[in-house]
């Protein structure tokens, strides 16, 4: 990027390093220490955190917010920004206004549809979609100039992330939809939550035959499970999911005192999978308000220590 100076998330992929991405809600309310409970187990043992926007069309603290106190305790959020909720207006001045703040990577979604949060009267927005929110950003950091044509006296130069589902069909629009976000700019990706390994190789092989995988960094979703019934309602009420049928059966055939256990297991099973796949340059722990799992599973996974970059 033309003038930034790297945050330790870009430092590691662009070094080829295997990066560690973590998730954090922000709480339905104004309390900060919400915040700073979170980022202090997570502190040390990930390399950047992402930092949800309004999830599952939900009220809660802004991103902004929220990143900014995880900056204030030494972590590197990872801004999600919805098109769901603001206008191309409010979209890049929001942009800016984290950038002022000093957050640097930036996550760019569609959001869930409102209809299934806690204000399903609300009107949308959805002026643009979440491909040309990566197209937006990456005009204003590499064009210094916003929608309109008018030049910005400081770009915003964020390192850009998308989001793909390798499991949603039809499967071999997957690869296509891939190639459209890194071609809007996409910087990275991180991946649905990684259970169907077998379609998640297809996928990569798919990607790197279309010569994607070197224009991109890829980080593999984990999610660990927590009982069976979490296994079955991802995999029948989650959309785009794919929970397969055996492992739904593996955490229903242990005591319900030991299924977060066995979910740890799997996830941890997952990860050394993942490590061994060529083009995946790291995973994104989505440990749903279970952030004190995520330090267990980075130990256990041998990805201890985490890099330590010199800015």
């Amino acid at each position: 990027m033309k003038g930034n100076t790297a945050g330790k998330l870009e430092k590691i992929l662009s070094s080829d390093g295997f990066a560690i991405t973590a998730e954090c809600g922000p709480p339905r309310g104004a309390d900060a220490q919400v915040i700073r409970n979170k980022a202090q187990v997570l502190n040390g043992y990930v390399d950047a955190v992402n930092v949800t926007d309004n999830q599952t069309a939900i009220v809660r603290m802004s991103s902004i917010a929220a990143c900014a106190h995880l900056m204030a305790m030494g972590l590197e959020p990872i801004m999600q920004m919805v098109t769901r909720d603001r206008n191309r207006i409010a979209l890049q001045s929001d942009i800016l206004g984290a950038y002022s703040l000093g957050i640097q990577n930036i996550l760019c979604l569609s959001g869930d549809h409102q209809t299934f949060g806690s204000h399903p009267e609300a009107l949308n927005v959805f002026d643009i979609d979440s491909m040309n929110l990566v197209r937006m950003v990456l005009d204003m950091r590499e064009e210094g100039r916003d929608m309109s044509g008018f030049d910005l006296k400081k770009p915003p130069r964020m390192f850009i992330g998308a989001a793909a589902n390798p499991f949603a069909d039809p499967f071999e629009y997957r690869v296509i939809r891939l190639a459209k976000k890194i071609d809007a700019g996409a910087d990275f990706i991180q991946t649905q939550c990684v259970y169907n390994m077998d379609r998640f190789k297809d996928w990569i092989r798919m990607a790197r035959e279309e010569g994607l995988t070197e224009k991109v960094h890829i980080l593999a979703g984990v999610t660990p499970l927590k009982s069976e019934g979490m296994a079955r309602y991802m995999a029948r009420r989650v959309a785009g999911m794919d929970v397969p049928e055996p492992l739904i059966k593996r955490m229903g055939g242990v005591p319900k005192k030991k299924a977060a256990e066995e979910g740890v297991k799997i996830c941890l099973e997952t990860i050394a999978e993942v490590r061994e796949i060529k083009d995946v340059h790291g995973i994104h722990i989505m440990a749903i308000e279970w952030e004190e799992i995520v330090g267990e599973i980075v130990e256990t996974a041998g990805l201890m220590p985490r890099p330590t970059l010199k800015s």
